[in-house]
């Protein structure tokens, strides 16, 4: 039976970083507040119309782990993206993504499965390596939340 493994990996975050003392000059919070109950100190904003919706994000961070992976685009047979906050609802980001990268002829699957969904989207692409289905996966997550907030 094939095994799956992580051959690669890329990362990708919008510049723009945004500290929980910036939040507090905004809204009624503090630094201390927010860290306390979610640890987070800091988040990353992406503008709109930037190159940095969730698709354009899961190419830039594909690009890099197609690199690291040392293989070529069109070694790719699947891909899988994981998102809460697609561009659209339909079409789904991994056939965005798809186009993107210049991958024709190969099936793209979208999950959508809140905080959990790249994890399901690793159990997938597994089960599909160890079936034979396919040989080399790419498993995007990404998530562009800044448009939601106001």
């Amino acid at each position: 039976m094939p095994k799956a493994r992580i051959s690669g990996t890329g990362f990708f975050v919008p510049p723009k970083v945004m500290t929980n003392n910036d939040l507090s000059q905004l809204m009624d919070t503090s630094d201390e507040w927010i860290q306390e109950r979610t640890g987070v100190k800091e988040r990353r904003w992406a503008k709109p119309n930037t190159g940095n919706t969730t698709s354009e994000m899961g190419v830039k961070a594909a690009k890099i782990a197609i690199e690291d992976a040392n293989i070529k685009q069109d070694d790719i047979d699947f891909l899988i993206f994981a998102t809460l906050s697609p561009d659209y609802y339909f079409p789904g980001p991994g056939v965005l993504v798809q186009e993107l990268l210049g991958l024709d002829t190969i099936g793209a699957l979208d999950v959508r499965a809140q905080c959990s969904g790249f994890v399901y989207a690793l159990s997938i692409a597994d089960q599909y390596i160890k079936t034979g289905m396919y040989k080399n996966i790419l498993v995007i997550g990404s998530e562009y939340q800044s448009y939601g907030i106001d």
